[in-house]
């Protein structure tokens, strides 16, 4: 989950509410979805949220949607535009594997030191979820008075362009820098460069961005410093670059709506590609088509017509009624609503999150629980008995409980853990990715439990030792004869973290919780490349290979920088029979 430094005197500036004290701006908040975490040494609210309201990834978002919980605003709101000056021209060079571009012209902008913050945030924000870390869509903010356009025959005055180029081809002075440097200088040399370099290392060409005087922008890496914004700028470009048009358009989008919010006019900006030519910023309103009684359906209350609208439009929602089918696949014959859905809100993709808005609004604390005019007679499922037993058991041994995200990143899955998905060791296998993850800190189901442990641990290094955790979850792994295409499996993994933490204290731990499901255990040593060579063996529980166990190899330790020895074990929770 993403966490957003707030400071509650912009909120309550934004929100035109001075009275709200910083207690009765939490409980808001709360009923927002936004969960209170604690605060900066600045007295700045660190605030955490969900990843798909991406629209309140800053104090400008946060406010906005505070304003229609108070009834302050209602419906739809679509910021003015003026007329495009600008022009963003894709060259045929621009690398295949990074073609789009979107931007806007940002005019009369008032960017104090908080107003920089939160635009920084914002971007930064923006690309570690919906960006992918840059991967998926980049953001480039350009102070645009450094900006000189290059002429063009025919059309806006002012033009810029996204093309390729050789990496030792030009060179540029890069932000946090006063030496100029090429592209492939930068990846080597430059610390942001290094950390974005694997984005673009496969390239034969480097996007970059010209204008009159020259390279100014390294996509998806760095800026110029020419450009760099501050707090005395007033107009700014906006630039985007990625490997989706949607995806770049929607966080330009959220971008020009946090800069309306402080009283800056969006201008329009015009993109001409090759074959085609976009007018953006992309402020075009969709629409979702909800039946009056699916809603019903599922909120569980009655409602009238004018009540839904009412609670859409303090949703920041606009609908018309009309007599019909219900949309996406239903039929009922009733009233439907035609919902008209703002740009920044990336979340509404069916339905379904129509619905949730209405809830919302309406106040789940609202809702009276019903049972269900069925009667049953529930009983614990084989599994869940199993898994509570080992819990429990675990505890006995003096481990902590945990209950961990199945979520996870490929990085902190594999490569933090010195493993790769071809090796043959346990934990190694084909993992199951998400199609469309909102960050890739949680892009893939992850295939064994102990990277999730291990991260604990990396973020608990202020607290006491020694620290003993163990979890039973869920893992995952591709497997073709699964009618899923998806083996999910149930493991148990523990961790000792202590300064004589020892093959043995582990073997010692899982010997008893082998003894206490009568389960024979035998260790054989083996390699593993998370482990150290000689202090690893397999678990094989009754003559079934299960899992492994061993002393953590200091090169993962030291990149989860954790200063003293840890020992762990992990195994298939059904091998305890």
């Amino acid at each position: 989950m993403a966490v957003v430094d707030v400071d509650p005197d912009e909120l309550r500036r934004f929100t035109g509410h001075d009275e709200k004290s910083n207690e009765e701006l939490r409980e808001d908040l709360f009923e927002l979805g936004l969960e209170y975490e604690g605060e900066t040494d600045e007295g700045l609210m660190q605030l955490e949220f969900e990843a798909d309201r991406l629209d309140r990834l800053s104090v400008e978002g946060i406010a906005r949607s505070l304003r229609y919980q108070y009834g302050d605003d209602r419906g739809v709101y679509v910021p003015r535009t003026n007329d495009a000056d600008w022009t963003i021209e894709v060259d045929p060079s621009t690398p295949d594997e990074r073609p789009y571009v979107t931007g806007a012209v940002i005019r009369g902008l008032d960017l104090d030191g908080a107003g920089l913050d939160s635009l920084i945030q914002l971007q930064e924000k923006l690309h570690a979820t919906m960006g992918r870390g840059r991967a998926k869509g980049a953001i480039g903010i350009h102070d645009l008075t450094m900006l000189k356009g290059q002429s063009l025959a025919e059309g806006a005055d002012n033009s810029i362009t996204y093309r390729g180029i050789d990496p030792e081809q030009d060179s540029f002075v890069p932000l946090d820098s006063h030496a100029e440097l090429t592209p492939a200088e930068v990846l080597t040399d430059h610390p942001t460069g290094e950390t974005y370099a694997d984005l673009i290392a496969e390239y034969e060409r480097y996007p970059a961005i010209y204008d009159d005087l020259g390279l100014f922008s390294f996509p998806p890496v760095i800026n110029g410093r020419r450009t760099e914004v501050n707090t005395e700028s007033r107009e700014l470009f906006v630039e985007l670059t990625g490997t989706d048009q949607w995806t770049i358009d929607r966080m330009c989008a959220i971008v020009c709506y946090a800069l309306d919010a402080r009283g800056a006019t969006v201008e329009r900006v015009t993109v001409e590609y090759p074959d085609h030519t976009l007018d953006r910023p992309d402020f075009e309103i969709s629409e979702k088509t909800v039946p009056h009684e699916r809603i019903e359906r599922s909120l569980g209350v009655p409602l009238d017509e004018h009540e839904v609208v009412d609670l859409l439009e303090r949703s920041g929602l606009d609908a018309e009624t009309s007599d019909g089918g219900g949309g996406d696949g239903e039929s009922n014959g009733g009233r439907v609503y035609d919902v008209s859905i703002p740009p920044y809100r990336v979340d509404v993709l069916h339905p379904v999150d129509v619905i949730d808005d209405i809830g919302r609004a309406y106040g789940f604390n609202e809702l009276e629980p019903q049972y269900p005019d069925v009667s049953t007679v529930g009983g614990r499922h084989e599994r869940s008995r199993r898994e509570r037993a080992i819990r429990d058991t675990l505890v006995g041994l003096g481990f902590e409980d945990l209950l961990d995200f199945h979520l996870i990143g490929e990085a902190e899955n594999f490569d933090r853990m010195g493993l790769s998905p071809d090796d043959d060791a346990f934990g190694a296998v084909e993992p199951t990715t998400i199609a469309e993850p909102y960050s890739q800190e949680y892009g893939m189901v992850r295939t064994w439990a102990l990277p999730s442990l291990v991260m604990v641990l990396e973020n608990n290094t202020h607290r006491r030792y020694p620290q003993d955790l163990a979890e039973v979850g869920l893992a995952a792994h591709v497997d073709s004869e699964e009618n899923t295409n998806v083996a999910e499996e149930r493991h148990v993994a523990g961790v000792l973290a202590r300064t004589d933490a020892s093959y043995e204290d582990a073997k010692g731990r899982l010997n008893a919780l082998a003894r206490a499901f009568d389960v024979e255990l035998a260790t054989p040593a083996i390699d593993h490349p998370s482990f150290i060579d000689g202090r690893a063996a397999s678990v094989v529980l009754d003559g079934e290979q299960a899992g492994v166990i061993g002393e953590l190899h200091p090169e993962v330790l030291v990149e989860h920088g954790l200063e003293l020895p840890v020992a762990a074990f992990e195994f298939r929770a059904d091998a305890l029979r």
